[in-house]
C-alpha cells in the first residue's frame, strides 16, 4: 500500500510538473493540475469499470494519489497569476526530455512487478506407490487463485523447476523436474496466481500433460472417474 501511494504521488507530480514547464509557451499554467487530475480520473474510472474488484485496487490507489496532487496543485494557482509565457530554458528542455523517460521507466518497472504469480511454497513428500502426478486449484486471501503442483512416483528424486508463467491471454504453466531433490522424497510446488484465465495449461517441459485431481467445472470441484 505504502509503496502504491508513493509511486502515485510521484507519478502525479512528474505530470504536473512536465505539463507546468510544458504551459510556459503560452502561459496557461492552470493545465498542469487540469492535466494531471484528467490523467488520474481516466485511472480510477479504469480501475472501476475495467479492471474492478480487487485486481483494480492498486489502479484506484495509484488515481487517487494522483488526484491528491493535482488539488494540492490547484492550491498554487492564485501564486501563478504574475508568472508570464515564456521560451524554454536549458532546464525546461532538460526536464521535458528527462521526465517522460522517467515516466516509461516507472510503468515498465510496474509492469514487470505486477507478474501475476509468486511462489508461495515448495518442498516434498514421502514417496509412496501408485503416487499420481496433478495439480489441484483452491482460492486464497482476496480471491486469489493457488495451485498445488505435484510429481509422482517416476519423479522420485526430483525437484522442480519453473521454465515458464504466462498470465498474459490464458495462464499457461511449464515445469521441468530436475536432478536436486531428496532421495525416496516427491517433489511439489504452490504458486499463487491473482487470477486464472481459461483454458488453463500445466505441463512439463518436454510436453506432458499435468492432470488436475479434479474436474474444475466452473470453479466447483468434482472427483475425476
Amino acid at each position: 500500500m505504502g509503496m502504491l501511494m508513493t509511486m502515485g504521488f510521484f507519478l502525479g507530480i512528474l505530470i504536473y510538473l512536465f505539463t507546468f514547464v510544458a504551459a510556459k509557451k503560452t502561459g496557461k499554467f492552470y493545465l498542469a493540475p487540469l492535466v494531471t487530475f484528467l490523467i488520474a480520473m481516466f485511472i480510477v474510472f479504469y480501475s472501476l469499470f475495467k479492471i474492478g474488484g480487487f485486481e483494480g485496487m492498486g489502479f484506484g490507489i495509484l488515481g487517487a494519489c494522483m488526484w491528491g496532487v493535482a488539488i494540492i496543485g490547484v492550491l498554487f494557482l492564485p501564486f501563478m497569476k504574475g508568472m508570464k509565457k515564456s521560451e524554454f530554458t536549458k532546464l525546461d528542455k532538460s526536464i521535458l526530455v528527462i521526465i517522460p523517460l522517467l515516466l516509461f521507466a516507472l510503468i515498465g518497472w510496474g509492469m514487470y512487478e505486477s507478474k501475476g504469480y509468486w511462489i508461495s511454497g515448495e518442498g516434498d513428500m514421502a514417496a509412496g506407490q501408485g503416487t499420481a502426478t496433478y495439480y489441484t486449484i483452491s482460492t486464497i486471501s482476496e480471491g486469489k487463485k493457488q495451485l498445488l503442483i505435484q510429481l509422482g512416483e517416476e519423479y522420485e528424486g526430483k525437484a522442480i523447476k519453473i521454465e515458464n508463467i504466462k498470465t498474459i491471454g490464458n495462464t499457461e504453466i511449464i515445469i521441468s523436474a530436475i536432478d536436486e531433490g531428496e532421495v525416496e522424497r516427491l517433489p511439489y510446488i504452490k504458486i499463487g496466481l491473482d487470477k486464472i484465465v481459461e483454458p488453463l495449461e500445466i505441463r512439463m517441459k518436454d510436453g506432458e500433460n499435468i492432470p488436475p485431481k479434479f474436474d474444475y467445472y466452473f470453479w466447483r470441484k468434482t472427483p475425476l472417474n
